[in-house]
């Protein structure tokens, strides 16, 4: 999770936070395979056990760099909300649907609303 204020963040950095330009580098994951342009969030192996019977499903889909949780308030949701949200996206992924985020997404990024 995110600290509000952080102190270790320079003023570049929250420039890159604020326009999400700091999610740029993930392109190159996606191109190499790693990861998709939409899925639940990468998340450290530490995280894993906080999914309980989830955790299976949760691996069974390769990361993303937007979602559904990128777009349904982010950091200011509990955890159990992230989870709820990344298997809702599990169970219903389809093109239409990652379209959907993709442009919801990209309206985000465009005006810069930060969520």
């Amino acid at each position: 999770m995110k600290l509000r204020v952080d102190p270790r963040v320079t003023r570049i950095g929250k420039f890159l936070r604020r326009t999400s330009l700091d999610e740029t580098p993930q392109l190159f994951n996606v191109l190499i395979g790693q990861m998709s342009l939409v899925g639940p969030r990468m998340i450290h192996p530490s995280e894993l056990p906080r999914y309980g019977e989830y955790a299976r499903k949760r691996l069974s889909v390769t990361p993303g760099i937007t979602g559904l949780w990128q777009l349904n308030g982010r950091q200011h949701d509990s955890i159990e909300q992230r989870i709820l949200l990344d298997m809702q996206y599990i169970d219903e992924r389809s093109l239409i649907l990652d379209f959907s985020i993709l442009l919801k997404t990209l309206k985000v990024f465009i005006i810069h609303t930060g969520i």
